[in-house]
């Protein structure tokens, strides 16, 4: 049971959200599928609510708000990758190519938070630790297992990932064309180009949640009213399938382990 005690090291990735228009559903959607606790939080967090998968953090559910112009984001899962000072990250961030989409913010005694887009357009998150360090639960059932940048340009976002926040990439030479992400030398993610996600998609990060039959998961989330992208099938790490949830949301699943979280 791969428990996280210690702080993420820069650059991995540290914790995944969902915002959605029903939070209620999602919270009742992934409870069933996941195994998750979780309930709206109070006011002053906008409702938000962190998961717990054996009563520790695992993922956060929050309703979608309308922004500044009227609009209001699309349903979608959020990966963060830790920093050490957000305020600095996004004025690297900036700099390097990439886009603050929302500034800097204190989350309470918690954190520092905020929402940036890479030089290739995929969006992502960036969390600074203070009383909250992220996912406390990885690498089992029901728990995030990896994190996949899918990107228009590999070697732009290489760059970028590295010029920014120290992720270096390189070849998997198990998959071809495939890339690991590492931060200090251990591998916290991946990287791939646009060839296997569905046409016109744009550049994003896809969060995978670890199952114990990735074929009974499918089926429970068409039974819920989702669908399925992309149906199971064997590959070098498990047995996987890209989903997306009843309000458009979309994820992975495998029945696979990851790498070896901070501290476990």
């Amino acid at each position: 049971m791969p428990d996280v005690r210690g702080p993420y090291v820069p650059g991995t990735p540290c914790w995944v959200d969902l915002v959605v228009p029903d939070q209620r559903e999602a919270l009742d959607l992934y409870g069933d599928l996941f195994g998750w606790q979780g309930e709206p939080g109070p006011p002053e967090t906008g409702g938000y609510a962190v998961c717990t998968l054996r009563g520790k953090p695992v993922a956060g559910i929050m309703t979608a708000m309308t922004a500044e112009g009227g609009s209001k984001p699309p349903p979608s899962w959020t990966t963060y990758l830790a920093v050490e000072d957000a305020e600095a990250a996004t004025r690297t961030i900036s700099s390097g190519g990439g886009t603050v989409l929302y500034d800097c913010m204190d989350v309470l005694d918690l954190g520092r938070m905020a929402v940036v887009a890479d030089s290739t357009g995929a969006v992502f998150g960036l969390w600074q630790a203070k009383e909250f360090i992220g996912s406390q639960v990885v690498n089992e059932p029901g728990a995030v297992v990896w994190n996949e940048l899918n990107t228009a340009d590999p070697d732009t976002a290489a760059r970028f990932y590295q010029q920014t926040l120290g992720l270096s990439a390189a070849p998997m030479e198990e998959v071809e064309g495939y890339f690991s992400l590492q931060a200090a030398g251990r591998v916290v993610g991946g990287m791939q180009d646009l060839q296997n996600s569905p046409p016109g998609s744009p550049s994003h990060w896809l969060t995978y949640f670890s199952v114990d039959d990735t074929d009974s998961t499918a089926d429970a989330l068409v039974r819920a009213g989702g669908s399925v992208l992309k149906p199971p099938f064997d590959m070098v790490a498990g047995r996987m399938a890209v989903l997306r949830d009843p309000q458009g949301a979309v994820f992975a699943v495998i029945d696979a382990t990851g790498p070896q979280p901070p501290t476990a």
